[in-house]
């Protein structure tokens, strides 16, 4: 597309989860790189609405629900276009209702034949890229067909408008130790690191060298306070406390996080903390699609071709393979590294 051609705004279609929502924010920033003048919508579930507010490269935040019920409007325009970089054919059919000129998706949908105006030759589980690599696919209409690298991406996140962190959580913060949140749960999402597995690698941490923090959803208070209930030594539960808002501005000021590959694993890393995922080598759920980007990312993933555990949801040997000693030594190397610069 020229230049002359390109639309006022986009809005950028990703309504799932927190995680998708993260490695799809890499889009925003390089259009605002190639183009600044283009006002950019995210249109996404409510709950995600926190982390779209942080990345200084989205001007508007879309509710789904307003969405489908209103009209919507980008800087006082009607949506000019519009990138399906989520596959959904409710979306897909109100977008072509409103009459949006530019309407972006793969052809491997076939609504998409029907509803969009540019289609795209992308089948995500043949190609051999990162999910956030995928995303960018979808800007060649728009003239970007540029593949970037994986380094490339970490620097277009923009997660630089946070919230204030409250003092009542700022006084949970140890600057003499290393800040640690554990997220052991994943809403469903990623195959799950066993709980005794997160109790173990607890209990192996010096409470005089770490500050450990637990986090999670409401409905996940159970599952935390299990590992509490295993543990021997005091940790700080914020499971069903912070709202999002202030969780990805606590996470700024923590130094690392341990996670299965959830939205928090995502966030940690996008913020630049030390960011430890646990994963399976099932593809397509493997690293090499879903690893966290950042700068002090480390992937726990059993080294093997492996899909024996995909249609068993509730096990998988594989990630159970993944043992809480090399996950403690990495952590005791990362805290060695905070110490070392602190004291320069």
């Amino acid at each position: 597309m020229m230049k002359t051609n390109l639309p006022a705004n986009i809005i950028l279609s990703r309504n799932d989860g927190i995680g998708d929502m993260v490695l799809m924010l890499p889009m925003a920033g390089i259009i605002k790189a190639n183009f600044p003048e283009i006002k950019i919508a995210v249109l996404g579930k409510k709950y995600t609405k926190a982390l779209v507010d942080a990345c200084i490269y989205v001007d508007v935040f879309i509710d789904e629900e307003d969405f489908f019920l209103q009209e919507i409007l980008i800087g006082g325009l009607k949506p000019q276009a519009i990138i399906h970089v989520r596959t959904n054919k409710k979306v897909a059919e109100r977008a072509k209702a409103l009459q949006i000129p530019l309407r972006i998706g793969t052809s491997s949908r076939i609504y998409h034949w029907l509803t969009c105006t540019k289609l795209v030759p992308l089948r995500r589980k043949t190609y051999a890229l990162h999910e956030a690599q995928l995303n960018i696919q979808l800007l060649a209409p728009l003239g970007i067909n540029k593949i970037y690298s994986i380094t490339e991406l970490q620097t277009f996140f923009g997660l630089q408008n946070l919230e204030p962190l409250q003092q009542q959580y700022q006084q949970l913060l140890n600057k003499n130790k290393f800040n640690i949140i554990i997220h052991p749960k994943s809403q469903g999402s990623s195959r799950e690191w066993p709980i005794e597995h997160f109790t173990a690698l607890i209990n192996m941490l010096d409470e005089e060298k770490y500050n450990i923090i637990l986090s999670g959803v409401q409905k996940e208070k159970p599952f935390v306070e299990e590992i509490i209930n295993g543990l021997n030594k005091p940790v700080i539960n914020l499971a069903g406390i912070l709202p999002l808002g202030q969780f990805i501005t606590f996470l700024k000021y923590c130094d690392g996080i341990v996670a299965n590959a959830t939205g928090p694993l995502h966030v940690g890393a996008a913020l630049g903390i030390t960011a430890f995922g646990i994963y399976p080598p099932i593809k397509p759920i493997h690293p090499g699609r879903w690893a966290p980007l950042g700068p002090k990312v480390q992937v726990f993933v059993l080294d093997k071709n492996c899909n024996d555990c995909k249609n068993n949801k509730n096990f998988c040997a594989c990630i159970n393979a993944v043992k809480p000693i090399e996950i403690k030594l990495a952590l005791d190397e990362a805290a060695y590294q905070k110490q070392i610069i602190s004291a320069v």
